[in-house]
């Protein structure tokens, strides 16, 4: 398509069908994609444009088109919930910090933290953990203690927007040009906190119902800059959050991992092996129970998405083999004399 000229430094903030807004040095504007990004969405989901996304921009006439995305330096993905799909879900892109907020009102979900710090570890984010509502806990310091001993490797800071408790340390993550990515569930405080560190109300925010659980207030991932040049990332509340692969679980478990090097058996499941050392360490109360088959759970899980990604790949090299055939075949027809 000819194009009247070409926006280079726009970044996606906010994804719609076939549409996006886009922030350049311009301001925002509105994009549509162009043909060789649909035909890359139909190849594969995974290309769709993503809150976070570099994109070359190109005009024609008062139309405005999405053409390119840049490589992406990283990505925090999750296995699509779709009903039999195997593709990846992007949630955001070129994410240097990705914060999981989880509210200190009633109790902090140790299991969640460790999923998301897998999330968070496979895309090659740095993690911290927010411990929102800090101003609800009965007992802030023995919290922030428990979860810092989950947290291997992660900022943990406790966070109460009310008192604005926390917020320096939540700006000081990132700093001018880098962009910090908001996960948890509905109703942990991600849209308050984003409003506070704007200094507006450019999120819109409820109360938790009164059984505990959140609302869903905001319902798409939004990019917005920050007076410091950074960049911070709201996103809606996740019922489901499936790995996609195991490559953060090592960095999430890194304390079983380390454990695992002094077993007797190379192999061990540290189920009833003799001479396993994680297990001598649940004995010893080193390590809960709890983590252990929190660790299971997300091997089983990420290994049994990695198969369906693999026999997916499969079935998509079977079919590209089967069209090239047919295509050769029907050449050969038309040669003959």
């Amino acid at each position: 398509m000819p194009a009247d000229q070409v926006i280079a430094d726009g970044r996606v903030s906010r994804v719609d069908r076939g549409m996006c807004d886009v922030l350049t040095s311009r301001g925002t504007v509105r994009a549509q994609w162009g043909p060789d990004i649909l035909h890359a969405v139909r190849q594969d989901p995974a290309a769709l444009p993503s809150v976070g996304d570099e994109v070359l921009l190109e005009t024609q006439g008062d139309q405005i088109w999405l053409t390119h995305v840049v490589p992406r330096r990283n990505a925090v993905t999750r296995a699509s919930v779709a009903p039999g799909s195997s593709h990846q879900q992007v949630l955001a892109a070129n994410i240097d910090v990705l914060a999981i907020c989880e509210p200190c009102q009633p109790t902090p979900a140790e299991g969640r933290i460790e999923r998301l710090l897998a999330l968070a570890w496979e895309s090659a984010s740095h993690p911290a953990v927010l411990l929102t509502k800090a101003d609800l806990s009965p007992d802030l310091a023995g919290t922030v203690e428990s979860i810092s001993r989950l947290a291997l490797g992660a900022s943990v800071i406790a966070v109460s927007t009310p008192d604005g408790i926390g917020l320096d340390e939540v700006q000081e993550l990132t700093t001018a040009g880098q962009a910090l990515a908001l996960l948890g569930p509905s109703g942990a405080g991600k849209s308050t906190i984003v409003n506070a560190l704007l200094g507006s109300e450019a999120m819109p925010t409820s109360h938790v119902r009164d059984d505990g659980k959140g609302r869903h207030t905001t319902a798409h991932r939004e990019l917005v800059q920050l007076d410091d040049g950074s960049f911070i990332i709201d996103t809606p509340g996740l019922r489901s959050i499936g790995l996609s692969t195991s490559d953060g679980l090592d960095q999430a478990f890194a304390d079983i991992v380390e454990l695992s090097y002094g077993c007797h058996f190379n192999d061990c499941a540290h189920e009833t092996e003799p001479g396993c050392a994680v297990l001598a360490a649940i004995e010893r109360g080193d390590v809960p129970p709890r983590r252990l088959d929190s660790y299971r759970k997300l091997l089983r899980e990420a290994a049994y998405q990695e198969r369906r990604g693999d026999a997916r790949l499969q079935a998509e090299e079977r079919a590209r083999w089967k069209s090239f055939s047919r295509q050769i075949k029907q050449q050969t027809r038309r040669n003959r004399p």
